[in-house]
């Protein structure tokens, strides 16, 4: 809000000065042009801030225990691996759905659409977690999601696949590009599901440094 009022405030200097100096009607319909902008602007904000519940397909009454997983480049950590073993190492009947949204490599890879190198990347990285899950016992299957949106990778999920649990992987909070857009907060708010929050350190795994 207060980012908007700086930008009105502004813009409306040189509406004053034209109004001043060439045509004071002029003025009055540019300051109000400006002005239905920046109330448009702030509405659509607002909209945009206001919790909502995600639309996904109802939980079955199967007796089957289904995980929702969305992972990025942590999909291979062994921390995620062993909370899944434990989460599906019971009596009880699992499946279990991992969900990888490539991501370009750079912010302007990223907005500009160009994910290709993301998608071979995340494509390698899904099938090799898949066949390591299932050689320990995961009962798992994978797809990729949305690469603009996270959070809209999951609802996508959600609405074929009806999982009673969904699991965020994440790296620790310095080097998440999810933690600080607030993919697990927003899921959280927006999902009836229980939603928990893996960090996977894979600097310390595997002795390299990331930071997606």
């Amino acid at each position: 809000m207060f980012r908007i009022v700086v930008i009105v405030g502004i813009a409306m200097v040189p509406v004053i000065l034209l109004a001043l100096l060439v045509d004071p009607l002029v003025g009055a319909i540019l300051f109000a042009v400006l002005l239905g902008i920046a109330i448009g602007v702030f509405l659509q904000r607002a909209r945009s801030t206001e919790p909502r519940e995600a639309e996904v397909a109802p939980a079955q009454d199967d007796g089957v225990h289904r995980i929702l997983v969305v992972a990025n480049q942590t999909v291979g950590g062994k921390t995620l691996l062993g909370e899944l073993r434990n989460r599906t190492g019971g009596p009880e009947r699992s499946e279990v759905l991992i969900v990888v949204p490539p991501l370009a490599g750079s912010a302007a890879e990223h907005w500009s659409s160009d994910v290709d190198r993301g998608i071979a990347d995340a494509k390698e990285r899904l099938t090799s977690s898949v066949a390591a899950m299932r050689a320990a016992g995961i009962p798992a299957t994978g797809k990729l999601g949305d690469h603009h949106d996270p959070n809209q990778a999951i609802e996508d999920a959600l609405g074929e696949f009806p999982a009673d649990e969904v699991v965020i992987s994440t790296h620790p909070a310095k080097r998440s590009r999810w933690l600080e857009s607030g993919v697990v907060e927003r899921a959280r708010a927006e999902l009836p599901q229980p939603v928990t929050h893996v960090v996977v350190d894979l600097e310390a795994e595997l002795g390299t440094r990331t930071d997606t």
